[in-house]
């Protein structure tokens, strides 16, 4: 039986209820724009930025008007913009849902999505979400060594996938290991928890491995590099990748506590990802977004997740809640074997001798 209106009304009006909390964090940015100067965000900079990239904003204003929408606003303030995208990438409320709520049409919060997205990340990619020099590889080492005490590590690698509905004739592309649809995102966090490095919108169908060896970290790391990255069982051991000995019976003592020891700095991305998407909750299932626009929806909610960090923003742990559905488990293929490195064995040898010499911890 088919949802009434009245009931559907009631779900939706309990949807922005409920959101309303997690978007305190923006303050009222219906009513300023401060926010965004601070990042060097000012003007009409950020419709300036997405017209490179999508065809223009005013086109996409006017071809929004022909279809129909009713709150067509030719001069929609800029706040107002940014605070439109803002609130839905942050509660994936659905646009037509989201509409009234602003005053505008459905078509206008989707132009609202598009130009923000493509704004931050042109604007505000080279501040917040880009390969370290050398002088911040070293950084990054101190830190990861403090506060995880891993040494010579300057990254934790991972893999997200993003619930989708693809296209029908795309449907097994994006098919995952686990029998889901989805998109995936391949990440490098620091010791705090901030993105460096993301490749994404491959299909789910991919494995960890093959997106690898496709991005730009592959080429990246694999430059002579004296440090390593961690990552986990669905990423081939390499001279700078390390990850866990396989668990087994025969596992010796220090082997085990490389494994811990591992795991537990591993464990800053895996803890990164679900910040992520308890404050961009879009991430959570991409319904309303093209295939199109999703790398850069994606990208943009990485560098929004890196600014809200690196400003100490506010996180409220109840925003947790949802962001690991149990219907849709994790793909978890192993990397092919013909991938590894021989080498690299000595390297995480010469880390067992390291943590066995520092004794438990």
């Amino acid at each position: 039986m088919g949802e009434t209106g009245d009931a559907r009304r009631s779900r939706e009006d309990g949807g922005i209820r409920g959101h309303r909390s997690r978007c305190h964090r923006m303050g009222d940015m219906r009513h300023r724009t401060h926010g965004w100067e601070e990042f060097g965000v000012q003007g009409d900079r950020v419709t300036e930025a997405p017209k490179m990239e999508s065809g223009g904003v005013q086109d996409a204003k006017y071809r929004g008007r022909k279809d129909g929408d009713a709150h067509f606003h030719p001069t929609l303030p800029l706040e107002k913009r940014v605070a439109v995208a803002l609130w839905h990438l942050a509660t994936n409320v659905e646009y037509q849902t989201l509409s009234p709520l602003f005053g505008v049409g459905p078509s206008t919060v989707q132009s609202c999505v598009r130009e923000v997205s493509y704004a931050v990340v042109l604007l505000l990619k080279p501040l917040y979400l880009r390969l370290p020099d050398e002088k911040e590889l070293e950084n990054m080492v101190r830190i990861f060594c403090t506060r995880w005490g891993f040494p010579h590590c300057i990254g934790a690698l991972d893999s997200l996938h993003i619930p989708i509905h693809p296209p029908l004739r795309l449907t097994a592309d994006y098919c995952n290991g686990q029998g889901w649809h989805s998109i995936l995102t391949q990440a490098t966090v620091d010791g705090l928890g901030q993105f460096w490095d993301v490749s994404t919108a491959f299909p789910g169908s991919m494995e960890n491995s093959a997106v690898l060896e496709s991005s730009s970290l592959w080429h990246f790391m694999g430059k002579a590099q004296k440090y390593v990255l961690l990552g986990d069982a669905t990423y081939p051991l390499q001279d700078w990748i390390l990850k866990p000995y396989q668990e087994d019976e025969n596992l010796t003592q220090r082997q085990l506590q490389f494994n811990y020891r591992l795991k537990r700095a591993h464990s800053v991305i895996e803890n990164a990802f679900l910040r992520l998407k308890a404050r961009w909750q879009i991430l959570l299932k991409c319904d309303d977004c093209s295939l199109e626009l999703l790398p850069t929806l994606v990208l943009a909610c990485c560098i929004l997740h890196n600014i809200c960090e690196a400003h100490d923003n506010p996180f409220n742990e109840e925003w947790l809640e949802g962001t690991e559905p149990t219907e849709l488990p994790k793909p978890c293929q192993p990397a092919p074997a013909a991938m590894e490195d021989n080498r690299a064995e000595q390297v995480r040898e010469l880390m067992c001798q390291y943590f066995e010499s520092c004794g438990e911890g």
